[in-house]
């Protein structure tokens, strides 16, 4: 497994790591038994990174993590979390005292003094221009609660924003081969200020592993079921925010290109993903342990090719550039 060092953390971490959104239970049920599966196969396969939050299962997610790290001492893995949607989602509301709430609640959750990497989750756009918003995460970076901070964003806009600011350590934005606009310039921005850039929604929500049809149902606790149109949170968190039925199409076309080039789907577009410049990590999630280990291949995957990247940039043209580029 390559690693990369994680913008301002100064942190080297694999360049897959793994996803614990599905941990929580919010992509239907998962076993504590099949969680400490996955970690497993995840470390085993060279994973030296967890992305976790705090909302993920009302912190089933990081309560998982910190009982696996607590009975695994021996092992070096980076823990990102994030916080803030546990409010309503106003400006006001990003305080140093809700703060220091949350990170205290994640601490105790991932049993833990001093927290690796701190998110603001997806925070209301005039967040990122406040500047006591920043002073107090950096007060909480002096305290030493945390060692780094910095954000999930819905927007290129927000991104850019954010990689202005001198102590944001790293950009957490979907980037996949249906959401290509943060190419255009935010992973230049974020390596010429040295902020790593986490990819987040690989797979589109499981849509680039080329197995869904117009035919395949999901569990009535899977936000692929109730937040196909953005009932509960961002519509993009869904199969990136594309038509269901466009994504199914543009799917099997990636597959077919995928499979030409001797790769199944899912590992070809984490290793495109793997392979753009200025990308620090990609963070896939598995609800089982085979998931995960395929995930982890992607990151030895040798180069795909001009011709793979022109082929990826072409679909997205096809098929989705019309009606999503502007959006996010």
């Amino acid at each position: 497994m390559q690693e990369r060092i994680l913008g301002r953390t100064g942190r080297s971490v694999s360049v897959i790591s793994l996803g614990t959104w599905q941990l929580g239970g919010d992509w239907g049920t998962v076993s504590e038994a099949d969680a400490r599966a996955v970690l497993d196969a995840s470390v085993e396969s060279g994973v030296t990174m967890f992305d976790t939050a705090d909302v993920y299962g009302d912190g089933r997610s990081e309560q998982l993590i910190g009982g696996y790290l607590a009975d695994h001492p021996e092992l070096d893995v980076f823990v990102a979390t994030k916080i803030g949607r546990r409010v309503e989602q106003v400006a006001s509301n990003y305080t140093l005292a809700n703060f220091r709430d949350w990170v205290d609640r994640s601490r105790v959750n991932l049993r833990t003094e001093t927290l690796d990497l701190v998110q603001l989750h997806c925070p209301p756009s005039a967040v990122f221009d406040d500047d006591e918003v920043f002073d107090g995460l950096d007060t909480l970076v002096a305290e030493g609660a945390i060692a780094s901070y910095g954000v999930s964003v819905e927007t290129t806009t927000q991104a850019l924003t954010a990689i202005s600011r001198p102590n944001v350590a790293s950009v957490q934005i979907i980037l996949n081969p249906f959401r290509l606009k943060p190419l255009d310039a935010v992973l230049p921005a974020a390596s010429a200020a040295g902020v790593g850039i986490i990819a987040r929604v690989p797979l589109a929500s499981g849509l680039l592993s080329g197995k869904y049809s117009s035919e395949t149902t999901f569990a009535e606790n899977d936000h692929r079921n109730f937040n196909r149109h953005g009932e509960s949170f961002d519509v993009g968190e869904t199969f990136s925010g594309v038509d269901y039925e466009q994504g199914v199409k543009a799917a099997q076309e990636f597959a077919a290109l995928a499979r030409e080039h001797g790769l199944e789907p899912a590992r070809a577009a984490l290793a495109w993903l793997v392979q753009l410049d200025g990308l620090s990590t990609v963070i896939p999630g598995a609800r089982n342990a085979d998931q995960a280990r395929a995930n982890a291949a992607a990151g030895s995957v040798p180069p795909l090719g001009a011709s793979f990247d022109d082929a990826v940039r072409d679909l997205y043209d096809r098929y989705f550039r019309a009606s999503i580029h502007s959006k996010w």
